[in-house]
């Protein structure tokens, strides 16, 4: 066997190999024990044919087409040792000849990460707060929620309960068929198109209405972008809300029940100010990461981001096929070619890898390792509240796959706890006003998305 580095770099080296008979030989050995197994001669009995005959019903490249398949990885395992290399994944080959066999493989080593001075982040974490409006906002919910849809006879106002008959059609094609359907029209709402709402507002009960909307140029089937949908509709019935008073009454009703109204602001102000607290521990675990990353230098193969691609389209055809969906019909919905898709794919892939290796980095400058003990704790965890489905859970969470991914999260939380301690240590020593400023706004919080109260 003859190996030649062809090309090196600090992150990947690729080899030629090259193989000659006696090197093929105990591969070869290996294809006609397998071959000759399911091969029917005739005269002899399964399995017992003799090499020279069953190479004469499949031919020497036949043996060897079949001996690829474990004399490639094999072989490359064997230089990849003389060569005194470590492959850091699972390294890319291509066949060059057949005969003899040689191949190129490239093998990617250990990316290059420097961390800079990740040690001298200066950032100060400014408390999390609850508004009054906020607390007042989820009491509001509560009333809305506990309050009865009751019939009204007046016209239709946005934020009332409608029971609909539509139809949509464009360009001659039904699009959307409904009888009875409960929809609460909302100004902002873009369901089934934007503008849907208005039309119906005014409208009365018994009352008959067609109009025409836009279809816009983003709509998900491409076919239908730009058009003009028709719409008949027909007002079933309107019904709106009669909400209770705020009082302790009311508070009685809420949940398992509170002693008075300001027993429930309580409760609601100290559960918005664990959640804000837990999302500002968040965000600021991820404010640190991303100082480490903007500092940071990362050279790794080009190959490791290939596979990192492949890994998110994997996944997303996991996702698709858990929704019913196809890879071409999301591709059509979406209007791109797979290159496109990868392409789109690509920046997020290499910042992902990018992230891991970064984190992966910091625990080894900080010794963070995950005992077996603390995966066996996140298991226990996580099966906590399975109920009758634990043991199953406990089975699919014991595979190495699973074990490996667990210990990779822990690990990933633990970097993030210790960077955090690095980061609030030198924020609180420096307490310069850039650094504090760096921080969230108090009281900042994303905004809770608003379902879509449409029933049907």
């Amino acid at each position: 066997m003859k190996v030649t580095r062809e090309s090196a770099s600090p992150t990947e080296v690729t080899l030629k190999i090259e193989m000659d008979p006696a090197d093929e030989e105990p591969f070869l050995s290996r294809s006609y024990r397998r071959v000759v197994g399911r091969l029917r001669v005739p005269g002899f009995r399964p399995g017992k044919a003799p090499r020279a005959i069953v190479e004469s019903y499949v031919g020497r490249t036949g043996l060897l087409q079949e001996a690829l398949e474990f004399m490639l990885p094999e072989t490359l395992d064997r230089a990849i040792k003389d060569e005194s290399l470590k492959a850091y994944s699972q390294p890319q080959v291509d066949l060059v000849e057949m005969e003899p066999v040689s191949f190129r493989a490239v093998v990617p080593l250990e990316p290059v990460v420097d961390l800079a001075n990740f040690r001298d982040i200066h950032l100060k974490k400014v408390p999390a707060e609850v508004t009054e409006d906020q607390v007042k906002e989820v009491i509001e919910r509560f009333q809305y929620d506990s309050a009865p849809w009751e019939p009204v006879v007046r016209p239709v106002q946005f934020g009332d309960l409608l029971n609909l008959d539509v139809t949509g059609t464009i360009g001659g094609d039904s699009v959307l068929i409904d009888e009875a359907v409960d929809y609460v029209p909302r100004l902002d709402s873009v369901l089934p198109l934007p503008g849907f709402p208005v039309h119906l507002e005014g409208m009365t009960e018994g009352e008959e209405k067609e109009f025409s909307l836009a279809v816009p140029e983003d709509y998900p089937r491409p076919e239908y972008a730009g058009k003009e949908c028709h719409f008949q509709v027909k007002v079933h019935s309107i019904k709106e809300k009669k909400l209770p008073a705020l009082d302790d009454e009311f508070a009685k009703g809420v949940g398992e029940g509170f002693a008075s109204m300001e027993a429930l602001r309580t409760q609601v102000r100290e559960r918005l100010t664990q959640e804000a607290e837990g999302l500002a521990a968040r965000r600021f675990e991820e404010q640190c990461l991303q100082e480490v990353l903007k500092a940071a230098s990362v050279q790794a193969s080009p190959l490791l981001f290939q596979q990192e691609l492949e890994i998110m389209r994997e996944e997303r055809q996991r996702s698709l096929r858990n929704q019913r969906v196809n890879m071409d019909t999301y591709l059509s919905i979406i209007g791109k070619t797979e290159e496109e898709y990868a392409e789109q794919l690509r920046p997020q892939a290499e910042e992902r890898l990018r992230r891991h290796l970064v984190l992966q980095k910091l625990a080894q400058e900080e010794g963070i390792e995950v005992s077996p003990e603390e995966v066996q704790a996140e298991v226990d965890s996580l099966v906590a509240t399975a109920g009758e489905q634990e043991q199953a859970m406990r089975r699919a969470l014991s595979s190495a796959n699973a074990q490996e991914s667990i210990r990779s999260s822990v690990q990933v939380r633990k970097v993030l706890q210790r960077l955090v301690e690095l980061v609030q240590q030198t924020g609180d020593q420096a307490g310069s006003p850039a650094a504090v400023g760096a921080a969230q706004t108090p009281g900042q919080q994303e905004p809770v998305p608003q379902s879509q109260d449409v029933t049907s």
